[in-house]
């Protein structure tokens, strides 16, 4: 009978929980977890540990949280460990070489993108943001790198056309987590050859940005669709009327030719707000007015004075 695997686990958000839960619940012993340190969050600045460090924490596994994963006390940390292979979901800082070579099965990723498309920091949001009708997540063997590693394993699934970032995200750390398994189980028994990646067909994915959010209404509608989409739920799309700031949520492209110029509220009722675009016009159903909730456009309305003619900037 086959030993099972030594697995040291790196990871922080919740994106890397499924992986780190199947591998849990799956044959190989995870041996210790790394993860970034507590931060502190929210408006009360209350210092709080990272998602896969509560996981972490209730199954009892060894724990480490190093400032630097470059230095000489972590790589002797990791030898002690003697892991047969490290793996790697949305850890969020760089691995060294003398890292990467230590486990004689060396480091795996879990990336959530079709590689060579969207390396980087958000490759879920810029898929949805792009318009793309397929994603899925990448079984990498990890180099020196951004992303650049072999490939082992690709589950691909469609994008939904009303899909956020955020429910793509849900689904892939999911999706993520099972095709863990699988590669493990494969690179174990030696069945998972890797493929190099075709550098000529790569993108990327950067981090995305506050100001991205701001919304140009002289865009079509198709294009703002999957810009909120691809937004939501951070740092979300929004826009100015009367000096206050909204943010949208839940759009569908109305295919009729605007009256009004790009921005202007042509129908406000409880179905949500009509807005002209450069191209066809968008609805809005859910929106979130400065210092409150978000609620649909219809229980804004009871409180908030909104009506045609308006403009968003």
């Amino acid at each position: 009978m086959d030993l099972p695997l030594r697995i040291v686990f790196m990871g922080t958000p919740d994106f890397a929980v499924p992986s780190l839960q199947a591998l849990i619940d799956g044959p190989e012993q995870v041996v210790a977890v790394v993860c970034q340190p507590d931060r502190q969050r929210g408006r009360g600045k209350v210092l709080s540990p990272p998602p896969v460090k509560v996981l972490a924490e209730r199954h009892g596994l060894p724990i480490l949280q190093p400032d630097s994963v470059r230095t000489e006390v972590f790589l002797t940390q990791m030898r002690e460990l003697a892991p047969d292979l490290v793996v790697v979901v949305a850890y969020g800082k760089i691995l060294s070489e003398s890292l990467l070579q230590l486990p004689r099965l060396g480091a795996i990723n879990v990336h959530g993108s079709l590689l060579p498309q969207y390396r980087g920091a958000a490759p879920i949001q810029w898929a949805v943001i792009n318009g793309e009708a397929e994603t899925g997540v990448t079984i990498m063997q990890m180099d020196a790198g951004m992303d650049t590693g072999d490939i082992l394993l690709i589950v691909p699934t469609p994008i939904g056309p009303q899909e956020t970032a955020g429910e793509l995200f849900d689904r892939l750390s999911q999706l993520g987590g099972a095709a863990l398994v699988t590669a493990v189980e494969q690179l174990k028994q030696g069945q998972l050859p890797p493929r190099p990646q075709n550098h000529a067909l790569a993108s990327m994915a950067p981090m995305l940005r506050k100001e991205m959010g701001h919304l140009d209404w002289n865009l079509p509608a198709a294009r703002l669709h999957c810009l909120i989409r691809g937004l939501d739920p951070w740092p979300s799309a929004y826009g100015f009327i009367d000096g206050t700031r909204y943010r949208f949520f839940s759009p569908e492209i109305v295919p009729v030719r605007p009256a009004d110029p790009p921005g202007t509220l042509c129908r406000v009722d409880s179905q949500g707000l009509l807005i002209a675009t450069g191209e066809d016009c968008l609805l809005l159903r859910d929106i979130q007015p400065e210092g409150k909730k978000r609620m649909p456009v219809a229980a804004c309305l009871h409180g908030i004075r909104l009506q045609p003619g308006m403009v968003i900037t």
